[in-house]
């Protein structure tokens, strides 16, 4: 199993995008005000001047840190056959976002990357984002797994920081639409039951009725909401 299907499999498996953001606080919209946009992800008018607020605001990273960052999204997430990769998904952009929104996490994560171009300049004498794949990867491979590292007290402060990253950019990787599409979540629809197997039915010495059957178990009227009459009999 490849590193993208291990996150897949992280959040299918019930950690949810919610459990990986990062210092998220959650909104409490009060009744008097309405969502701007009626369908997908609503807003109320504060929360979109907000949005639009920060979006227009200075940005917090430079060029180069933000670079960084970018090589770090698309080696967390990188591209496959049937999905796009991290950056394609604007998650650096995300992230630019939510540490603006959020500044408690901007001095975490300016401070990972000063210690990661510390930890290039040691071993390669070069910057992160100017080194090949697998010198990345051996640099990486002491930070991402904390369980294996904790006999390198040395890597703590990288440790902490790629945890952190890495929440921020499966949060943003996978509330997109090229993100939601990856996982294969369609959300709730309607699905298809033939009601209990004849065998417990008999167990409980119960039986379907005859005249009701072709109703309540037709797969091609599974989407029709029923109809009753005013003697509770049903209609549809």
């Amino acid at each position: 199993m490849d590193r993208r299907e291990s996150l897949k499999s992280l959040l299918i498996g019930g950690v949810g995008v919610a459990g990986l953001t990062v210092g998220v606080t959650s909104c409490k919209i009060e009744p008097s005000e309405q969502l701007v946009e009626s369908t997908g992800y609503g807003r109320t008018p504060a929360e979109k001047k907000h949005d639009e607020a920060i979006a227009k605001s200075e940005p917090f990273f430079s060029a180069t840190e933000l670079g960084t960052i970018a090589v770090l999204c698309d080696l967390i997430l990188p591209p496959t056959p049937t999905a796009g990769s991290a950056t394609e998904a604007e998650v650096p952009e995300f992230i630019e976002f939510m540490v603006k929104d959020l500044p408690a996490n901007q001095l975490p994560l300016q401070g990972g990357l000063m210690w990661l171009e510390g930890e290039a300049t040691r071993r390669y004498n070069n910057a992160f984002a100017s080194l090949g794949n697998s010198e990345q990867r051996a640099i990486l491979d002491h930070i991402a797994y904390p369980d294996i590292e904790q006999e390198s007290p040395e890597f703590e402060p990288g440790r902490k920081f790629f945890s952190r990253l890495r929440n921020l950019v499966l949060t943003g990787y996978y509330t997109t639409k090229m993100g939601i599409d990856d996982l294969g979540y369609v959300g709730n629809r309607p699905n298809l039951w033939d009601g209990p197997p004849a065998e417990v039915l008999k167990k409980h010495g119960l039986t379907y009725d005859e005249h009701m059957k072709d109703k309540y178990i037709d797969h091609d009227q599974r989407e029709v909401v029923a109809e009753w009459d005013d003697k509770g009999n049903l209609l549809t």
